[in-house]
């Protein structure tokens, strides 16, 4: 969970206070590495947000607007999923000891959307909740190939 704090009709969020384990008592800040952890999440969201808004536009210019919109869906459903496996993994160690499974009810209801609905695709669905696996590899390739960034 996140707080959220108005300032100055700008919109602040922080993230949750972490447990200090050793004292029994809650640190006002998040050690360093769940901030590192926090920019990963975030990155990664803005990198899947980025890369779906490229894929959705490329396929608009080589395919019909149908095929376009049904990539769209699944490519909402791969930020949806990789929202809730961040939020997943943030937990673990802490309020849990192992990942759920619920988010994976959202690839499974896409699927099964697409082969009753006759007006969706299969194919451009499933490759749009690919998205995000695309942009973990491009976050791994540049981090390896621009470290200091």
């Amino acid at each position: 969970m996140s707080f959220v704090t108005l300032s100055n009709s700008r919109v602040e969020t922080t993230p949750p206070v972490e447990n200090n384990s050793d004292s029994g008592v809650l640190s006002p800040e998040p050690d360093a590495s769940m901030q590192e952890y926090y920019q990963l999440q975030m990155d990664l969201l803005i990198l899947t947000v980025i890369l779906t808004g490229v894929i959705f536009v490329t396929v608009c210019f080589f395919y019909p607007l149908k095929i376009a919109l049904n990539y769209l869906l699944g490519a909402v459903g791969s930020v949806v999923y990789l929202r809730m496996l961040a939020k997943d993994v943030e937990k673990l160690g802490r309020q849990q000891q192992r990942l759920s499974k619920a988010r994976l009810a959202i690839f499974i209801g896409l699927i099964v959307v697409a082969t009753q609905w006759n007006s969706l695709s299969i194919l451009p669905i499933f490759l749009g909740f690919l998205t995000y696996k695309a942009a973990l590899i491009l976050y791994v390739l540049k981090s390896v190939l621009m470290p200091e960034s």
